[in-house]
């Protein structure tokens, strides 16, 4: 060999050996082996921002892996795995009853799926499992509960309808009517309180502090969704009597116990298990609320009504635990009833100034 020049470094021949084999096995690689490999990645390293996923964040992911996207590729060589057999895919999953809106054009299913696949081919990619991942692009996400016309204002409830879903409520846990409506908490937010969270002062007044939330998907205290979630406020004077009423007769004594507990005295928070249904009891004994009325729409209603108030955006992030102005914008069409109501009691004010001197004028003529 070395005779006919065509001799090379053994360790160089080794290393083209290892490339061709690894090529060979990019080549027959299995979407279910590869994405068993992504979710280890996943549950594994920090994402962007340099932080662990959340444990309910993995097991969202792992659920479209195994309950959609393993049972339709199974072992299917990733590199096959088209745009075309994606589009395909997509037909399959658009055919899925949406469950909330048996009438909606949307399923709530098909975008989440098609995002977790294209994660994982775009792994793929960076892995030199395929040479790109496939140009697909994704729905933008759509409401599965109300048609593209709906105004998110119809959500809204007055304080008297208010008034009635808290009374429709067992009184062990009405309570927490009120923290969503008067405090704006979120569900989680809700249970996830503890009575060392409510600070009483020597004027009758309240500053309660979000700290925590009970994870549905893991049934753990959790920090809230975001660094802007951990926030305090003051108690509404509308609650506070109801408030320590509450406390003194449904929660233990000791700091950490819940302020909704699974009942009376105990020290385990209600699960959201149970309070979906005691939720969803109260809810459709109150005739009138608007269609598909939630308990998120209590916050929602109790935002409004801040906005109304003359809140500013700022006020609102801040209420509300929001870290992206671009949700809170929402309630600006609140912002804007405040602010013709105002333009309309300026109108009057000044038209009523400009007649009375217009009246002054004709009787000194």
């Amino acid at each position: 060999m070395i005779a006919q020049g065509v001799w090379e470094p053994p360790a160089l021949v080794a290393a083209r050996r290892q490339a061709v084999a690894a090529a060979a096995e990019a080549q027959s690689t299995g979407f279910r082996e590869y994405s068993g490999r992504w979710m280890a990645l996943i549950e594994g390293t920090p994402n962007r921002s340099g932080k662990m996923r959340a444990a309910g964040t993995v097991r969202t992911y792992r659920s479209k892996v195994t309950g959609y996207l393993v049972p339709e590729f199974g072992d299917t060589p990733v590199r096959t795995i088209t745009v075309e057999r994606i589009s395909e895919f997509t037909a399959k999953l658009d055919k899925i009853p949406a469950e909330v809106n048996r009438k909606a054009t949307r399923n709530g299913v098909t975008r989440p799926v098609l995002v977790v696949l294209m994660m994982i081919l775009r792994q793929a990619a960076r892995d030199g499992i395929i040479p790109k991942a496939p140009d697909v692009r994704i729905r933008k996400q759509e409401s599965v509960r109300h048609g593209a016309d709906h105004d998110p204002g119809e959500d809204v409830i007055d304080p008297v309808q208010v008034e009635a879903v808290y009374c429709a409520t067992p009184p062990q846990w009405r309570v927490f009517v009120l923290l969503a409506a008067w405090c704006q908490l979120r569900r989680g937010e809700v249970l996830g309180l503890q009575r060392r969270d409510i600070r009483w002062h020597d004027d009758g007044t309240a500053t309660l502090y979000v700290r925590r939330q009970l994870n549905a998907n893991t049934g753990d205290y959790t920090d809230p969704k975001s660094e802007a979630g951990k926030r305090s406020m003051s108690v509404p004077r509308i609650m506070r009597d109801r408030l320590a009423a509450h406390l003194a007769e449904n929660v233990a004594r000791e700091a950490m116990s819940p302020v909704v507990p699974a009942k009376s005295l105990s020290r385990m928070p209600l699960s959201n298990t149970k309070f979906g249904y005691v939720w969803a009891e109260a809810r459709d004994s109150v005739p009138g609320l608007p269609p598909g009325f939630r308990f998120h729409d209590l916050r929602h209603t109790g935002l409004t009504l801040f906005a109304q108030e003359g809140a500013t955006l700022a006020e609102l992030m801040r209420r509300g635990g929001h870290s992206d102005i671009k949700v809170v914008l929402r309630y600006q069409h609140a912002t804007m009833e405040r602010d013709r109501e105002l333009a309309n009691r300026m109108s009057e004010r000044a038209l009523e100034q400009v007649a009375a001197a217009a009246k002054s004028a004709v009787r000194s003529a």
